[in-house]
């Protein structure tokens, strides 16, 4: 017997793990382009902890000091600067690959949270969320809200003029929760804003150790009951509600894998050699008495600023005190509303269908016309209030009314969710019964030759 058959053996003897892994590598994979959208985030979430590692050993987390910057960006030579915003110009422009790492470790938490957002609107359509795998939609549920909320942390970190800007921003929704919010917002930024600069180190903790050690084992736990309920697949020649068709893990599907990650690295890479993202050079250090016209976050908090916006100009005081200031409504009940919604919608939908089935095959989106219009309402919804974060900049560039354009987004977030609901109902229920298929050129058919030499077209099985 081989060296590397008696190492095998002697293993297997002491941990027992032959019978495991032999389980494990036979596991089977559904074929459908879609199931990469999950692993996509999965990579893109170990891409970003790879750059996350080079990135903390230059960083300094210190906004609480000042010091002339000398540095080979000229334009801000002469200035006073924070350690973190100068690391932040240094990672820029002296250490080398920096600025490679720095750009592509923002491309990576972009095409993450993306990534997460199209994974869970395919799991939404497809009914992939039902019995018995409501705990496994809920897990990627938190994990899209603490890559949100992990972008933020990370984004907010250099101490530049936006960076800066947001952390005002966030400060005021947090001040604005009812009771608590006064004394949290002090705790967290060691006083009234701006605070000594503690906030820094303890964002830096939070991004860099904290929410990443959480997310891996949500992702841990995630996948582990993906395996233990086994991957859903569509309907199909051969698939049944008790048995998967598909590729077993070794070797043709782990080998498909690591093609999928090494190209979502190269992806990343080009991304942070190619495509400049974030130039903190450009914005300047973070003054309090400074601003900037067109601010903007990354796209992924768009919806938060959107609702800010467009939040109803009301408070609710009792005499002098106010009880709930006016960010509440946008920067805390939005958000609350929309993950709640999303946290709950298994459980009401099981109750509002009264379907208690455990369910193994996916659904087409026509197949449920109420969630599917339910679903397009909301994320219409959303997507409104998320435009309307970008107001700002449409009036920058196109000199189109600021005021004017949140009025008619007020509006139309009343109009078109309902509107949508309606004309997706409507559309699903025609396909469903006229059984056309418009991305595969209609319904099923087979040309079938008759004895006379002819042909005649006949329905065909799908």
């Amino acid at each position: 017997m081989s060296g590397g058959a008696d190492a095998v053996r002697w293993v297997d003897e002491r941990l027992g793990a032959g019978r495991l892994a032999k389980r494990a590598l036979r596991y089977v994979f559904p074929e459908h382009w879609s199931f990469l959208l999950g692993e996509l985030a999965l990579y893109s979430f170990a891409f970003l902890l790879l750059t996350g590692t080079f990135l903390a050993l230059f960083f300094s987390p210190d906004i609480g000091s000042r010091e002339v910057y000398d540095g080979p960006f000229r334009e801000l030579a002469g200035m006073e600067v924070t350690p973190a915003y100068r690391s932040t110009l240094d990672l820029s422009s002296v250490v080398p690959g920096g600025l490679l790492m720095r750009q592509a470790h923002h491309w990576a938490a972009n095409v993450f949270v993306a990534a997460m957002i199209l994974h869970l609107v395919r799991v939404f359509f497809t009914g992939a969320f039902r019995r018995p795998r409501e705990a496994i939609w809920m897990l990627g549920v938190l994990l899209l809200g603490l890559g949100v909320f992990e972008g933020f942390a990370g984004y907010s970190l250099p101490d530049d003029l936006l960076s800066g800007m947001g952390l005002a921003i966030a400060y005021g929704v947090a001040m604005s929760v009812p009771l608590v919010g006064g004394p949290f917002a002090g705790l967290a930024w060691g006083g009234e804003y701006p605070g000594p600069g503690v906030i820094e180190s303890r964002l830096f903790i939070v991004h860099v150790f904290v929410v990443p050690l959480v997310m891996a084992a949500v992702i841990g736990l995630h996948l582990a009951l993906v395996a233990r309920h086994h991957h859903t697949q569509f309907p199909g020649r051969g698939r049944r509600e008790g048995n998967t068709v598909g590729t077993p893990l070794w070797p043709g599907y782990a080998l498909r894998s690591v093609g999928l990650m090494l190209l979502v690295f190269a992806v990343l890479v080009a991304l942070g050699g190619l495509v400049q993202i974030n130039p903190i050079w450009q914005w300047g250090p973070y003054e309090l008495n400074r601003s900037t016209n067109g601010a903007q976050p990354d796209w992924y908090l768009g919806w938060l600023i959107g609702a800010l916006r467009l939040a109803p100009e009301v408070e609710v005081r009792a005499g002098n005190l106010t009880l709930i200031p006016n960010p509440f409504w946008g920067g805390v009940a939005f958000p609350t509303f929309v993950f709640a919604t999303a946290f709950a919608w298994p459980f009401l939908e099981r109750r509002l269908s009264r379907d208690r089935a455990a369910h193994h095959l996916l659904d087409r989106p026509r197949d449920h016309p109420w969630r599917t219009a339910f679903g397009i309402a909301f994320l219409g919804w959303v997507v409104l209030v998320f435009y309307a974060g970008a107001a700002d900049r449409v009036f920058y560039a196109f000199q189109i009314s600021y005021e004017g354009q949140v009025l008619v987004y007020r509006w139309l977030v009343l109009v078109v969710p309902p509107v949508l609901f309606v004309v997706t109902k409507l559309a699903c229920d025609e396909l469903r019964r006229s059984g056309a298929r418009p991305a595969r050129g209609g319904p099923p058919a087979a040309v079938v030759r008759r004895p006379d030499g002819g042909f005649s077209v006949l329905p065909g099985d799908d």
